[in-house]
């Protein structure tokens, strides 16, 4: 399903994570193999640092606290705020919602829209695909975009394949009304026929956790996790990604008449270096242009990967010149979607540790 939008731009991002850094080397006793295996297999999928929250830590603790410093810092007056949303698979409770909790610890008013989005790996588009429509709404001119995960506290510390891997962390995205903004196409197709290659098995209704949903059980890796953990079909996800993504790609060049050569960068989720890497090299895309680099430095934080992809690799290259850039989420649901657009200097585009 293809949107298109006119008259609206991304005037800032806040990337706000965990101070507590974890090292690869530091679990490596954790899992069921040799060190050496382990070494190996880093170097091929990027492992290295990952930030996560400590127990007490929850989604809204991120989110509240970049809020708050984005209005102590006078980059956000919170009157101006027509709408909040937060995209999260980890909320803060069953009910009420967390965006709810999140605004009224920042007492908005009576006319603040809050949404809450389960969505992953695709949630940034998913958010910004929200934002975008209510912003066609004549009396909403700022969207808060919300992107936060506190994942780590679901992974199994015995499983290698994903532990490795999930961050933690917040994005903020401020989006408004430009009549100077250049178009928007945005790009999303879900198969819900994959949704179980991605998930964590029990802790809702369907499998409450209990003391039977927390025993360890061994699968044929060596890894052990729990139905109250994070398991992924790894080859499932892998064929998924570099199949759908390049077809995707390639009905996008075709939709809007252009080609690589007008595509400054592609800022792609990234679930492991392995995987971008080859994705570029399916789409003959030079790598440069693929950024790859959040995981071995910040870990898997879902659907904040996007946004601080913007934040560490191209903010200072926006404060040159304007980039056109297609934004690519794929994963969990299953997910694929990729939002064409132009990011021009921003407001502010940082950062900061919690």
């Amino acid at each position: 399903m293809k949107f298109h939008f006119k008259r609206k731009e991304i005037t800032g991002i806040l990337s706000v994570l965990p101070s507590k850094e974890v090292h690869f080397e530091e679990e490596i006793h954790n899992y069921n193999f040799s060190e050496k295996q382990s070494l190996k297999l880093a170097k091929i999928m990027g492992y290295g640092t990952r930030r996560v929250v400590d127990h007490a830590t929850s989604v809204s603790d991120l989110c509240l606290f970049g809020m708050n410093y984005l209005i102590k810092e006078k980059q956000l007056d919170k009157n101006s705020i027509d709408v909040l949303i937060l995209v999260t698979q980890s909320p803060d409770y069953f009910l009420p919602p967390t965006s709810n909790v999140i605004g009224g610890e920042l007492n908005l008013g009576e006319n603040v829209l809050c949404l809450d989005i389960n969505q992953g790996c695709a949630g940034y588009e998913v958010g910004l695909l929200q934002a975008y429509m209510f912003l066609d709404q004549p009396n909403i001119n700022k969207v808060v975009l919300l992107n936060a995960d506190v994942l780590s506290k679901k992974v199994s510390i015995k499983d290698r394949n994903s532990r490795p891997l999930v961050g933690d962390g917040a994005t903020i995205t401020i989006l408004e009304n430009n009549a100077s903004a250049p178009e928007t196409n945005l790009y999303i197709k879900m198969d819900g026929r994959g949704a179980k290659s991605l998930q964590i098995p029990a802790g809702g209704y369907k499998i409450p956790s209990s003391s039977e949903t927390a025993i360890l059980k061994k699968d044929k890796a060596g890894n052990e996790r729990a139905l109250d953990h994070l398991v992924m079909k790894g080859d499932d996800v892998f064929n998924f990604v570099q199949t759908k993504v390049p077809e995707m790609v390639n009905e996008v060049y075709t939709d809007l008449n252009i080609s690589d050569r007008e595509v400054d960068f592609y800022l792609f989720h990234q679930p492991n270096k392995f995987m971008l890497e080859k994705l570029a090299d399916k789409m003959n895309v030079d790598r440069n242009k693929m950024p790859n680099n959040i995981v071995s430095k910040y870990g898997n934080g879902s659907g904040i990967t996007v946004p601080l992809n913007i934040c560490e690799n191209i903010s200072s290259k926006l404060d040159e010149s304007n980039l056109k850039v297609i934004l690519g989420g794929f994963g969990i649901g299953l997910t694929w979607s990729m939002v064409v657009c132009e990011l021009k200097k921003m407001r502010f585009c940082e950062i900061i540790n919690y």
